[in-house]
């Protein structure tokens, strides 16, 4: 019974209040603004006439439909959304919304990474998942600690310098 409850609900969506915010704002613009010009398409299109072979028609028809997909999953992931406030500093430890400043102890280059929920993750920008291999090494850890990262490629070995 509980598994059932748990999977009308969703799989918990971690956020940060820009993540969520985000979030909001491609909703609402697919709700008021992509909903209408759709909808204005599909009237264009059937105004050339016959429908069964009217690419426009189709075309329009299948961009309705993707648009109402990602309604409904916005809806889904918001209505199970954890906003999780950047972290403060006060406890010390790593944790989703922390940017925590790294030292590689093989190469000794720095990095800084954001941890984020999985949605936000962008490795290009330097914001990593709590969910990726360096994310759940760093969850929980303090400045000082030496993490141990399992990669493809090996293990890695990081220092925590600083932690905001």
């Amino acid at each position: 019974m509980a598994k059932e409850r748990e999977n009308e609900k969703g799989k918990e969506v971690i956020l940060t209040s820009t993540g969520l915010k985000r979030l909001e704002e491609e909703l609402e613009h697919l709700r008021t603004v992509r909903r209408r010009e759709v909808a204005e398409r599909i009237k264009q299109a059937i105004e050339f006439g016959d429908i069964s072979e009217n690419s426009e028609y189709e075309d329009a028809k299948n961009e309705q439909a993707f648009i109402e997909g990602r309604i409904i999953t916005l809806e889904k992931m918001l209505r199970n959304a954890k906003v999780i406030e950047s972290g403060n500093g006060q406890t010390g430890e790593v944790s989703i919304g922390s940017t925590v400043r790294l030292k590689n102890l093989e190469d000794n280059q720095e990095r800084e990474y954001t941890i984020v929920g999985s949605l936000e993750s962008d490795p290009g920008n330097r914001k990593i998942s709590n969910e990726s291999p360096v994310g759940q090494a760093l969850m929980g850890h303090q400045v000082g600690d030496v993490v141990e990262v399992e990669v493809p490629a090996g293990t890695i070995k990081y220092e925590i310098l600083d932690i905001k």
